[in-house]
């Protein structure tokens, strides 16, 4: 009598997809999707159904009650970087190990910044509504010119990295800070916070979110910035005091803000920003092109793959 084949184990995703080259990777186990939206209670509920071993996070946050619905779950694999959406703490109770697709979306997330960064300097949003409304501002509109003036880099992982680079070959001054940081590029002068609130005409913030940091844009620290100076955020909407950087914005301290994630996430109709002509926004879509998709989706793979397979051995 053959032996009972074994049981696969089971990976939930909090999302709808997932690349088809980290499906590849995942053959030998049971897939199991959420939805395109699904909230904590639905990842909850999908814990205590299915029992994951296994859950690679896209969208939603995964809590200590989804960690208690799932007794065989080891690992909680982030599909990109940041994994504050994950209960850390309560994951560390339970022997549970938290990781992250470090690096797979950089590139697309600088160039997200960057790009919010020149979308401020150059008033590319309001000119565009300007020009569609049949007018030409040629002999009135000054831009600002970014060579020579000094980005303020707050996080010099991969992302930070990247932004930095670019910014050095616009003939930008590149000042970081980054406690954690080993070493710092030739380009870039170590700065501390204070020397970045002081010192930037643009901000641009790369850090992950954490107790000590949330809220670290505000009103006190805005107030000891450049008059007119641009601030740019592609990391977690929590290091930001919404109410303080608006009330920047509309007396000037402020020139604009490109901002790509947001206190709260899908935001919400109605919201004071989407009135605010110097905010230019998008739906924290930085990590969101192609290459990104698969390098993400891959290395969250990747990762969930090589801790069950380390716990396995050790089994």
């Amino acid at each position: 009598m053959s032996a009972p084949a074994a049981r696969k184990p089971k990976v939930l995703v909090t999302a709808a997809d997932l690349a088809p080259q980290a499906l590849a990777l995942l053959r030998d186990c049971d897939v199991v999707f959420a939805g395109k939206t699904p909230s904590e209670a639905d990842i909850v509920a999908l814990c205590r159904e299915h029992d994951p071993a296994a859950i690679i996070v896209r969208y939603s946050k995964v809590g200590d009650a989804a960690m208690d619905a799932a007794p065989s779950l080891r690992v909680i694999s982030k599909h990109g970087s940041g994994t504050d959406t994950s209960d850390k703490a309560a994951a560390a109770q339970r022997g549970i190990e938290v990781v992250a697709a470090v690096g797979a979306n950089a590139a697309a997330v600088a160039e997200q910044a960057v790009a919010l960064l020149l979308a401020c300097a150059k008033s590319v949003v309001k000119l565009d509504a300007r020009m569609r409304g049949g007018h030409w501002d040629k002999a009135t509109h000054k831009s600002v010119e970014l060579a020579g003036r000094t980005l303020g880099l707050v996080g010099l992982g991969a992302i930070g990295q990247r932004m930095a680079a670019m910014a050095h070959a616009m003939n930008m001054r590149v000042i970081g800070f980054d406690p954690y940081a080993r070493r710092f590029p030739e380009h870039v002068a170590q700065a501390a916070l204070d020397d970045i609130w002081r010192d930037a005409d643009a901000i641009s913030l790369h850090c992950p979110l954490t107790d000590e940091n949330r809220g670290l844009v505000n009103a006190a620290t805005l107030a000891r910035c450049k008059r007119g100076v641009i601030l740019v955020n592609t990391a977690r909407g929590g290091l930001v005091d919404e109410t303080a950087l608006l009330d920047a914005v509309r007396s000037g301290q402020v020139m604009a803000a490109g901002l790509d994630s947001f206190a709260v996430e899908p935001m919400t109709p109605g919201h004071p920003f989407q009135q605010e002509p110097n905010i230019i926004l998008s739906p924290h879509i930085g990590g969101v092109t192609g290459d990104a998709y698969v390098n993400m989706g891959v290395a969250a793979a990747r990762n969930a793959l090589a801790v069950l397979a380390r716990d396995a051995a050790s089994a």
